[in-house]
C-alpha cells in the first residue's frame, strides 16, 4: 500500500504535538481521521484544540471527525468509536498517542498523578485498542500503532521516575501482547518511539528541562509512523520501531531536516541508548 488515502485512522490525543502531526500527514493522502482528545477550548500553557486539528487536517486534503474523549471514560470511549464508524463506515487504523508524563521521583509523585498516567497511558491504550477491535477485525490493513518504547528492565530508567516508567512499558507490553493475540485476525500491533526528545508543547510542562533547539520536529514521527503504516499488516507485527531507523529503512540519509536547529547538539530522547 502506497498511501492512506481512503483509510480511517482513529487518532487518541490527536489536537497537538505528534498525534496531529500523524494526522496532517494521513491527510496528505486524502484520509480520514478521527481526532479524539480532550481540548475543545484552548489552554492557557497547551495550544491547539480538536477543532483546529480538524481544520488543519481539512486544508491539507483528509476528512475529519472532531471528537472531545478523555480515554478514562469507557463509555465515552465506546460512544466515540461508535460515531466514528457511523461517520466513516469503519476503522482501519488506531494511533494510540496520547499520554500523561510526569518525570518525578517517588516522594514527590502524588498519587492523583500516579493514578492519572496509569488510567491514561496504560489503560487508555488498552480500552481504546479494545473499543476499536470490532472494527480493526473488518479492515482491509488493520494497524495498531503505540507511541510507547521498546520494552526495557534496565533499571537505569526506573529509578529517577518509576511511575512513568511503568506506565509507558506498560503500553509497550501491551503492544507484546497484541501482536500476538490479533495475529490470527491479520492485526499489526506495533510500537513507534522517538530517537530523540520531540519539540512538542508538552515540554512546556516539564518545567525547561529541554530546550526546543536541542529537538528534532513532530514531523519525523509521522514520516515513520506513516511508512509503518502503509505497509502490510500481515508481515508488519510485533515491532518496536525508532524513528529514525524507519526512515533509514525507507532510504533517508539526511535527518537535518527534522532538527529544530541543525547547528545544536540533539538530545537522545528517554528509554533510548545514547549511542543507538
Amino acid at each position: 500500500m502506497e498511501n492512506l488515502g481512503g483509510k480511517t485512522l482513529f487518532i487518541s490525543g490527536g489536537s497537538r504535538g505528534i498525534g496531529r502531526a500523524i494526522a496532517l500527514r494521513a491527510a496528505r493522502d486524502g484520509a480520514n481521521v478521527v481526532l479524539a482528545a480532550k481540548t475543545v477550548t484552548p489552554h492557557p500553557k497547551l495550544p491547539g484544540t480538536i477543532e483546529d486539528a480538524a481544520a488543519e487536517v481539512e486544508a491539507h486534503g483528509g476528512r475529519a471527525l472532531p471528537l472531545q474523549l478523555d480515554i478514562r471514560d469507557d463509555a465515552a470511549v465506546t460512544e466515540a468509536v461508535r460515531k466514528a464508524e457511523d461517520h466513516f463506515g469503519g476503522i482501519d487504523i488506531v494511533v494510540n498517542n496520547a499520554s500523561a508524563i510526569s518525570l518525578t521521583p517517588t516522594p514527590d509523585t502524588e498519587m492523583k498523578r500516579f493514578d492519572l498516567m496509569m488510567q491514561v497511558n496504560m489503560r487508555g491504550t488498552f480500552a481504546v485498542t479494545r473499543a476499536c477491535l470490532p472494527a480493526l477485525k473488518k479492515a482491509a490493513n488493520p494497524h495498531v500503532l503505540t507511541l510507547s518504547p521498546p520494552p526495557s528492565l534496565d533499571p537505569a530508567w526506573y529509578g529517577p521516575h518509576v511511575a512513568y516508567t511503568i506506565s509507558k512499558m506498560g503500553m509497550s507490553l501491551c503492544v507484546l501482547g497484541w501482536a500476538e493475540e490479533f495475529r490470527s485476525f491479520g492485526i499489526a500491533a506495533n510500537a513507534l518511539w522517538p530517537r530523540t526528545v520531540i519539540d512538542t508543547a508538552a515540554l512546556a510542562m516539564l518545567g525547561g528541562a529541554v530546550q526546543p533547539k536541542n529537538c528534532r520536529t513532530p514531523q519525523i514521527v509521522a514520516d515513520a509512523a506513516h511508512a509503518i503504516l502503509t505497509r502490510p499488516a500481515k508481515d508488519c507485527s510485533g515491532n518496536f520501531f525508532i524513528d529514525e531507523e524507519v526512515l533509514r529503512a525507507q532510504g533517508v540519509e539526511d535527518f537535518s531536516g527534522y532538527a529544530v536547529d541543525p547547528s545544536e547538539p540533539l538530545l537522545p530522547d528517554l528509554f533510548v541508548a545514547s549511542d543507538s
